[in-house]
């Protein structure tokens, strides 16, 4: 659910939507999930964000979920490899 989130999300900021895709990755620790954004190479700027204002607003936003699920989550910007 939260994987959903958070492409429809970045799809909404990105110049490319078709190009974004989300993994998440269990077990980095315990309770702790890593969500992984892979968007075009001119769109992390823009995911990111200005001093990343932008990413940690997609943090936060995603922070809301540890209350319903109870795991935390680390959130990654990466380009794609083409």
């Amino acid at each position: 659910m939260v994987e959903n989130f958070i492409k429809e999300y970045a799809k909404l900021i990105a110049d490319y939507p078709d190009k974004i895709t989300t993994q998440r990755v269990s077990g980095l620790e315990e309770g702790v999930d890593e969500l992984i954004i892979f968007a075009d190479k001119s769109d992390t700027g823009k995911l990111i964000g200005r001093d990343g204002k932008m990413i940690n607003s997609i943090k936060t936003v995603i922070n809301g979920y540890k209350a319903k699920d109870g795991i935390s989550y680390k959130v990654t910007v990466k380009a794609i490899e083409e």
